[in-house]
């Protein structure tokens, strides 16, 4: 599984609505690609938005004291821009404290400068 990659730490403490406006400007990014346009990369952009899912979950997990589970790979990719949706509204529902904000809006702005570039092949 492809992990984003690190980017350069939040200016300041992060607010709750920064990580929401990252994760819109995601969606606006991807929640229009076709099935052909995930294929595109053999598996490596879903892979991406898969692994950020993932991570977002972690997340909520550990802002709810929950048991860590693995995100589901649904059978479409074209459904990955809904769990991302849904998975950050439960991490700000959470109340997660500064640190868990600012790793999850680096991890979406990773996955997303990730993803501008074109896939391999």
């Amino acid at each position: 599984m492809t992990r984003p990659g690190p980017v350069d730490p939040p200016a300041g403490p992060v607010a709750p609505d920064r990580l929401a406006r990252a994760v819109d400007q995601l969606l606006n990014q991807i929640s229009h690609w076709t099935p052909s346009r995930w294929a595109a990369s053999r598996g490596v952009r879903a892979d991406q938005v898969h692994a950020l899912a993932q991570a977002l979950a972690d997340a909520e997990a550990r802002c709810t004291g929950r048991a860590v589970r693995p995100v589901p790979r649904l059978e479409s990719d074209t459904v990955l821009p809904d769990q991302i949706r849904v998975l950050a509204a439960d991490l700000l529902a959470a109340g997660p404290d500064p640190d868990t904000l600012a790793t999850a809006l680096r991890t979406v702005e990773a996955t997303r400068t990730t993803l501008a570039h074109r896939p391999p092949g």
